[in-house]
């Protein structure tokens, strides 16, 4: 059986229904400043609004450091019947100010931090001596590694992470989601993990619709990654029209190895916390147009069969 690591416990990944593959529960940075997603009943409605539209399943793809709460991420799941996979791994360096303890950590010592979470489980807070994270007894684990790298740019500190995720994935088969900045590097990104042993068949590359280039996008596809399109409702970047015909050139061209996800990401954003559009957005507003435009059974594939494969357990 091929499993999918949720933050309730491992499940057969072919019980997976539609999968939301990039947002976030919890999520604190100072490239954020008061758009902190920190409040537990708040998120939790968000959740269910996600739930209500259509999704059994979401990504959370908030890595070390920026205010995961894998316990609360836990009990959120249960309350509202959303299977969640939460992540390890570390953003790109522009999330960590200059003094913080994980740029103090080698690659040796990321690998084991990522490990941990992966094998172990996570703590309540990403602090020194933070006791474990626990749901009905049980360890809450995270299920893939999250990493990125800066716009066109891949430093030395996102180099290290890299190579940490690369080492945590050979040995547990975890899936990789690489943050990109506004599309770039991609094939950059792909390079430094094949050699690190990561084919492309593992990674998801986040983002990767902020850069309108159907060419590009499957000159990606075509070497097994995943691309996640997650930029709906983002109008000063593109329109949801510009995204829609950027996925049908993309599919025209034969290829729709896409997930899907919102990225909501920040309070000002979500309906919960007195923002807007809210989760279920892309569930609601954008599916319906996706389904009109490329077919039911190409989203389909994108919101089923593409993030099963990904999440999957490969080791």
């Amino acid at each position: 059986m091929a499993c999918v690591r949720t933050v309730l416990g491992d499940v057969d990944a072919a019980s997976l229904g539609a999968v939301d593959a990039h947002e976030h529960l919890f999520q604190v940075s100072p490239l954020l400043p008061g758009d902190e997603l920190d409040d537990r009943e708040r998120s939790e409605a968000e959740a269910r609004a996600l739930r209500g539209s259509g999704f059994a399943a979401m990504l959370d793809a908030t890595p070390i450091g920026l205010g995961r709460r894998p316990q609360d991420v836990a009990a959120i799941s249960a309350a509202t019947g959303l299977a969640v996979v939460a992540s390890t791994g570390i953003h790109r360096e522009a999330h960590y100010p200059e003094g913080h303890p994980l740029r103090d950590l080698d690659v040796g010592a990321r690998a084991e931090r990522f490990l941990a979470d992966l094998r172990d489980g996570m703590p309540v807070r990403d602090e020194p001596g933070a006791p474990a994270a626990r749901h009905d007894g049980a360890p809450v684990r995270a299920g893939v590694v999250k990493t990125g790298i800066g716009y066109w740019s891949i430093s030395a500190f996102e180099r290290a992470t890299l190579e940490a995720a690369a080492i945590a994935h050979a040995a547990t088969g975890a899936a990789l989601v690489v943050h990109l900045e506004h599309g770039t590097a991609a094939h950059e990104v792909l390079d430094e993990l094949e050699r690190a042993g990561v084919r492309a068949e593992r990674v998801l590359l986040a983002h990767a619709d902020r850069l309108l280039d159907p060419g590009f996008h499957a000159s990606l596809i075509e070497r097994g990654v995943t691309l996640g399109y997650d930029g709906m409702a983002r109008w000063r970047e593109h329109s949801d029209h510009e995204l829609l015909e950027l996925t049908a050139a993309v599919v025209d061209r034969g290829h729709d190895r896409i997930a899907l996800g919102g990225d909501v990401a920040r309070a000002s954003r979500y309906v919960a916390y007195g923002g807007m559009p809210g989760l279920a957005y892309l569930g609601d507003r954008y599916l319906p147009r996706l389904r009109e435009r490329v077919g039911d059974e190409v989203v389909e594939r994108m919101l089923v069969d593409h993030p099963r494969a990904l999440l999957a357990l490969s080791a």
